[in-house]
């Protein structure tokens, strides 16, 4: 009996100790917040190892038991965490194995470029590699875009909040596409009646995106785009050279009147018709100004240099706002056929 007795005096001691270690607070309630950083593959043990060093734990052993006995051993996610306030190891097992990562939002603004849009996750933590890699493949649009090569265009300008886990960059891009589709899926049914494919309004929608800031010029820009067009008239709109140029490799930040004679198919001073493909991602209203242009017949327009556009129906009205706004500007070339 006296055995059985100390022998139940001995669990009841090493259950108390036990909870002691894994319930009661690691961390004073005013104590800042401390960072967890999961790697991919990190074993329980290696885990348990950061945790010690962080004060969180007095022996690895203790968190690799609990891990055990509540049986998440293969739920601990990989990821930035933030331990903040009164946690007990159980509240970290807890915090682990439901992945609640940091997630921190960036934003994506209209005009970018899958490299400009890289270099904006690297801010928070994505690498470009991973987020370009990711926006190459095509297939996430194929439905709907079978020649798109990749996902220029069609990663949608918005903010997102993300994690630093090791499938963010690709869970990113995978919900810039949803959204891309959530915004065009009502406009999908009728663009056969318009007579323009999805590559076609993203492509021309990325276009009116970089030529205007302005959200009340946009169905004129289209309109005065998709004018030229039917009429068999080159484009001639910078930003696609800049484009052709940064593909090349060769732009600076200035365009030289030699850069308008690279050879490349976005390049619409030379080759008639829009270009192969979308040069940025359009937002919402630059999409929409393509799907629903300004019932107007100009051609033409030029740089007043305030951030607005002169239009004009005919070459000799645009010659004429050329010379008022543009022609006494050191290297102004004004737009139009030459």
């Amino acid at each position: 009996m006296r055995r059985l007795l100390r022998f139940g005096a001995l669990l009841t001691l090493v259950y108390l100790a036990w909870y002691w270690e894994t319930r009661r607070s690691v961390r004073p309630p005013d104590a800042p917040a401390q960072t967890l950083i999961v790697a991919p593959g990190s074993s329980v043990e290696s885990i348990g190892h950061q945790l010690q060093e962080m004060g969180l734990v007095r022996h690895p052993a203790l968190f690799r038991g609990l891990v055990l006995l509540r049986g998440v051993g293969g739920r601990l996610r990989a990821g930035e965490y933030s331990l903040e306030g009164p946690l007990s190891l159980d509240d970290i097992v807890d915090l682990l194995s439901r992945g609640e990562v940091v997630r921190r939002d960036v934003t994506f603004p209209e005009g970018k470029t899958i490299e400009e849009m890289a270099q904006l996750a690297l801010s928070q933590g994505i690498a470009p590699l991973a987020f370009a890699t990711a926006a190459r493949e095509g297939k996430l649009i194929e439905d709907l875009d079978p020649a798109a090569p990749d996902l220029e265009g069609y990663l949608f300008p918005d903010t997102y909040d993300v994690s630093r886990r090791p499938d963010a960059a690709t869970d990113l891009v995978s919900r810039m596409v949803q959204r891309f589709r959530a915004v065009m899926t009502p406009e999908l049914a009728g663009l056969e009646a318009r007579g323009m494919t999805l590559r076609q309004v993203v492509t021309l929608a990325s276009l009116v995106e970089l030529e205007t800031a302005k959200g009340g010029e946009r169905p004129r820009i289209a309109a005065v785009f998709q004018n030229r067009l039917k009429k068999g008239m080159l484009l001639q709109t910078d930003p696609t050279v800049i484009y052709a140029l940064r593909k090349a490799g060769r732009y600076d930040g200035n365009i030289r009147k030699m850069d308008l004679e690279i050879d490349s198919p976005y390049n619409t001073y030379k080759y008639a018709g829009l270009p192969p493909g979308p040069i940025a991602s359009p937002g919402r209203d630059a999409l929409q100004a393509v799907l629903h242009p300004a019932p107007v017949a100009e051609l033409y327009f030029v740089s007043r240099n305030d951030g607005t556009h002169q239009f004009s129906r005919t070459l000799a009205e645009h010659e004429r706002a050329v010379d008022q706004y543009q022609r006494h500007r050191s290297g102004s070339r004004g737009w139009g056929p030459r």
